[in-house]
């Protein structure tokens, strides 16, 4: 019973990414090559959202910044760095 318990903590991201209903996103949206296609898709996910419980920007920078974090190592570095302009990107469409 413990082991299950650890298992169930260890991969909460997992079923996190998975099962989220904060908002629907486009299906591979954190594997995509331009970070304005990337950008664009989370600001219209958080924008048609009504389950969120921030404000849109809040949203879309939240659940890309939990992706970037939870990848951690794993992530490619080519890919990171189009994840952190999408952050930029995301700002400019957020006028922030």
């Amino acid at each position: 019973m413990v082991k299950k318990e650890k298992n169930t903590k260890k991969n909460w991201t997992a079923a996190v990414t998975k099962h989220s209903d904060a908002l629907d996103l486009e299906k591979g949206v954190f594997t995509w090559d331009k970070p304005q296609k990337i950008a664009k898709s989370l600001k219209k996910s958080a924008e048609k959202s009504k389950r969120r419980k921030g404000t849109p920007f809040q949203s879309a920078m939240s659940m890309l910044n939990f992706y970037i974090n939870r990848a951690g190592k794993n992530l490619p570095g080519q890919q990171k760095e189009i994840l952190e302009q999408a952050k930029k990107e995301l700002r400019k469409l957020f006028n922030k």
